[in-house]
């Protein structure tokens, strides 16, 4: 009789042990089938999934579903930050701006949900030798506010200043807001952490925690740089806050004033509502701007939120409008297929596409991965360029001449899928001429790379290149 008890529990057993797995492999091939945009990747898993029956879904579970949006929607899941409201779209006839170029803002109209912004000015400002005396001139002058927000806040000299001067309105009477990034903020060891509680400077530190079960938020980083005074100019770019020289690096940033600026503190006064829950509203921080020049912009918050894929929106859409030139200078150059396809069949329909990467990267395993698919381009006629040291981090694209974006995205899927970042895109051929002036010099110093040279690169590091560029969605 107990026998029979035993191989009924074992079968009872085995049924259900049967039974489970074959829900979990069910309910994981139909999320494949729902949720992969890709139809390959849907393919991929999908015969995974059915041919390794439990392992397949495991792995599925711990790798394939994208979870980062996800989370990062939740952990924006909070009570609406009040926004004042930006002008209504304006007449933009009076700005000379090119048929072509109108349609470019009519699908950002639609992509960004954002209204196009007139009276602006923006001044580039290269490398640290002018854009941090810029920045700390202008905290020096501040009267009512200051907002700051940056993904690496060095230990170092040029921290140093900015702590400083800080400090300093601290004690006049100035609001100021120092967010850190909780990643970026151990580019330093030691960090700043306990320098800004000593100088009783108000700061906060985006998702700081690095703990072992909390790793996957290790992707939901914020890039974004931005700078606001008194609610009425602002700063953004690529450059965070460190010692440049003695780092041997090459930036650039960007003063802003005008209506943009408005944009710039609405991101930083989101971002600081998630961090702190503290609402910053009234006249410090949101004052009255009006027109201050010609330039007609917007600006681009882009992350896995609300605001998912939208600058690789507005990439794909600038690639489109191009008429006669591209010009791309980025750091990290690891597009996706989209991007690829984009590029290739801007320049076979005779538009000239130029991009600039650094020579040596100072991250070695992303340099590997982009150079694994830059042969895609070169072989369709696009021209690469190697930026010779030292590195350059600059962020900068210009559709023929008079669409220019800066800020601080990189091309990679980490700035366009996994990180916080914030961009401006200027309509104004003065902007794009000061651009071109800077990315003629800067091309005028750097190499061509050939289809030849990358076809010949040895084998071992070919594989090298291509086995990290599997891992390219995550460097």
């Amino acid at each position: 009789m107990s026998g029979n008890v035993i191989a009924f529990w074992q079968n009872l057993l085995s049924n259900i042990f049967t039974l489970t797995f074959f829900i979990l492999t069910l309910w994981a091939a139909c999320h494949a089938l729902l949720y992969k945009r890709d139809s390959r990747a849907a393919v991929i898993w999908v015969g995974l999934i059915l041919f390794s029956p439990g392992v397949g879904a495991f792995l599925y579970y711990i790798f394939g579903i994208n979870r980062i949006r996800r989370r990062a929607a939740a952990l924006k899941d909070l009570p609406t930050v009040p926004r004042p409201t930006l002008q209504e779209a304006p007449d933009l006839h009076r700005f000379h701006i090119a048929p072509q170029r109108l349609k470019l803002i009519k699908y950002g109209d639609s992509v960004l949900k954002e209204p196009i912004t007139t009276g602006n000015t923006v001044q580039m400002l290269v490398n640290g030798d002018q854009a941090y005396p810029a920045m700390l001139d202008a905290i020096e002058q501040a009267r009512t506010s200051i907002s700051l927000e940056t993904y690496i806040f060095g230990n170092d000299a040029q921290g140093d200043a900015f702590l400083e001067a800080l400090q300093r309105a601290t004690k006049r009477g100035v609001a100021v807001r120092l967010l850190i990034d909780g990643v970026g903020l151990h580019y330093s060891f030691p960090s700043v952490s306990w320098r800004l509680k000593k100088l009783g400077i108000p700061h906060a530190f985006f998702l700081p925690s690095l703990w072992p079960w909390r790793l996957s938020y290790a992707n939901l980083r914020n890039h974004r740089k931005i700078l606001v005074i008194d609610g009425q100019i602002g700063f953004t770019g690529g450059m965070n806050i460190r010692d440049y020289a003695k780092l041997a690096v090459n930036d650039l940033h960007f003063r802003l004033e005008g209506p943009i600026v408005n944009r710039l503190q609405r991101v930083f006064v989101e971002d600081w509502y998630f961090c702190t829950r503290e609402q910053l509203t009234g006249a410090a921080w949101f004052p009255e701007l009006g027109a201050v020049g010609d330039v007609v912009a917007r600006g681009i918050p882009d992350g896995p939120d609300e605001d998912f894929e939208k600058i690789h929106w507005m990439l794909l859409g600038a690639i489109a409008n191009a008429q006669r030139s591209i010009r791309i200078q980025t750091p990290y150059f690891i597009p996706d297929s989209k991007l690829i396809s984009a590029l290739n069949i801007a320049t076979l329909s005779g538009i000239n596409v130029q991009i600039l990467i650094p020579e040596k990267g100072n991250l070695k395993l992303v340099q590997w991965a982009s150079t694994a698919q830059l042969w895609q381009l070169l072989e369709r006629g696009c021209q690469i360029y190697l930026v010779p040291p030292p590195f350059d981090h600059s962020k900068l694209m210009i559709v023929d001449e008079d669409w220019t974006l800066i800020g601080s995205s990189n091309w990679d899927a980490r700035s366009l899928r996994l990180n916080f970042e914030f961009n401006v895109e200027c309509y104004d051929a003065g902007v794009a001429r000061e651009a071109i002036a800077i990315f003629q010099q800067k091309l005028s110093q750097s190499r061509p790379l050939t289809f030849g040279e990358v076809e010949n690169y040895p084998l071992p590091v070919k594989l090298r290149n291509g086995v990290f560029r599997l891992f390219s969605p995550h460097l």
